[in-house]
């Protein structure tokens, strides 16, 4: 079994403002000792780079040196993996979206989700209910 996150949850863990802080923080931590497969994508870590040291997103944005710790932290536990695009990639989110159209702020969605399917993995933990339209996907909301 393998299971990937999408950039709310490594967002909410570094953001002391947001109010589901705490809860991301401790879901992190009990994620991180379990030993299943963690597949992280590069675009939701380099999301997580971009929007965790945007000024005009978070009210204390963290440093580039801070946010690249917190990656490094995750990307040296031994039961992580990092997914990018394979051969044919092209072909698996044009499938995608053609069964579920994206356009504007749904293209890193489906994105992800392409991704996600190309390497089989079959659990994203997110808040974002968008991906629940795609129906490959078990979406697992650990604020619920």
């Amino acid at each position: 079994m393998s299971y990937s996150l999408d950039v709310n949850i490594l967002l909410y863990a570094s953001d002391r403002s947001s109010s589901r802080h705490e809860a991301a923080l401790r879901f992190l931590e009990t994620r991180s000792a379990d030993p299943e497969l963690l597949c992280l994508a590069w675009p939701t870590l380099f999301s997580y780079l971009r929007i965790a040291t945007h000024p005009g997103i978070f009210a204390r944005p963290l440093s580039a040196a801070e946010a690249m710790r917190n990656v490094n932290a995750l990307v040296s536990l031994p039961h992580v993996r990092l997914l990018a695009e394979e051969e044919g990639f092209w072909d698996v989110y044009q499938d995608v979206v053609r069964h579920w159209p994206a356009r504007g702020n749904h293209v890193p969605d489906a994105h992800l989700a392409a991704l996600l399917r190309q390497h089989g993995v079959g659990t994203l933990y997110t808040s974002d209910a968008d991906f629940r339209r795609f129906d490959f996907l078990r979406i697992v909301n650990p604020f619920a």
